[in-house]
């Protein structure tokens, strides 16, 4: 039952990484930096395949869209970041931090489908190259991102109306830099067994289910990759394989093992790094991992600056 001296949370305290005061000016270049280059780079990468028609392909399609959400995901977070790092008192609104956490769902979801799209038509690419144009027609790369889309915005609202149905009493202090899900359920003071629940089963949906199928996609191709008598090509095969994978497992391993297997050691500094990991780290390292080292990329990089046509691989 609900007091009459209860006192409505009208905004949070966002304490941020736990930062040294002499050291805050040199953390803070770092992550304005960061930031910079996920967006600079990101953007990059979105106009090269947009000016670009030799990148009008489902690869491509994909990557820009994954593109895309990397930026919108580094900025709903990184800005507040870096606003509240300058500022003496680092709040935020109530509005505000639904919406936060509303958006840092919706772009964290969509890039863990987008991750499974480009994991099948590279699965489609290397193990069916016969069939890769009647496979991933236009119809069926465009469901696939329509679909990622509209999961990813109804999973988002159902974990935001779910949160904003809970009460939230005295304590308004949030130990992150961002309004994090986990970390506003233990500031309510009314029951959040449903959202832990709901947490639980849809976080196996939407994480450890596409986690699983990237997997599976790519020990299919490290199977086909064996069947195929060249050194070259199994060396290539393996080098885009191990840079997509090594960002996968950044992404997922950092999200599974925050969420879905938490751990009552689990620190305010450790969790903070994990965050940051697959926050800012992750969508700062997609540029150059999956397009910076592509041979087409770098065609389009050098086309567009020294206004040369360069021919691009079939």
């Amino acid at each position: 039952m609900t007091g009459k001296n209860q006192t409505v949370i009208l905004e949070f305290l966002l304490i941020g990484p736990p930062i040294k005061s002499e050291l805050r000016d040199q953390f803070y270049a770092l992550f304005l930096v960061m930031y910079v280059t996920t967006v600079m780079g990101n953007l990059l990468i979105i106009i090269l395949i947009r000016l670009n028609l030799h990148l009008h392909t489902p690869m491509y399609l994909f990557l820009s869209n994954l593109s895309f959400s990397d930026l919108c995901f580094s900025s709903v977070t990184m800005p507040k970041l870096l606003q509240n790092m300058q500022s003496q008192v680092p709040s935020i609104p109530y509005a505000g931090c639904l919406t936060q956490m509303y958006f840092f769902l919706f772009f964290g979801d969509l890039e863990s489908f987008l991750l499974v799209a480009m994991a099948y038509d590279r699965y489609v690419a290397i193990c069916f190259p016969l069939h890769y144009a009647t496979i991933m027609s236009p119809k069926l790369c465009l469901s696939l991102v329509v679909l990622s889309w509209v999961l990813t915005m109804f999973h988002a609202m159902l974990h935001t109306l779910l949160m904003a149905r809970l009460c939230f009493c005295a304590d308004n202090i949030i130990p992150h830099f961002f309004c994090d899900m986990s970390a506003l359920l233990k500031l309510a003071c009314s029951d959040t067994r449903i959202n832990e629940l709901v947490i639980f089963i849809m976080g196996g949906l939407i994480l450890v289910i596409p986690f699983l199928l990237i997997i599976m996609s790519y020990a299919r191709i490290v199977s086909s990759i064996f069947k195929v008598p060249s050194a070259r090509g199994i060396l290539k095969a393996f080098s885009t394989c191990g840079s997509h994978l090594s960002v996968v497992s950044l992404f997922y391993g950092t999200v599974i093992g925050l969420y879905l297997c938490p751990s009552a050691n689990n620190s305010t500094v450790k969790e903070t790094v994990m965050a940051m990991m697959y926050t800012v780290v992750t969508p700062m390292l997609n540029p150059f991992i999956y397009s910076l080292r592509n041979r087409d990329m770098k065609r389009a990089l050098r086309s567009l600056f020294c206004g040369k046509k360069i021919p691009f691989s079939v």
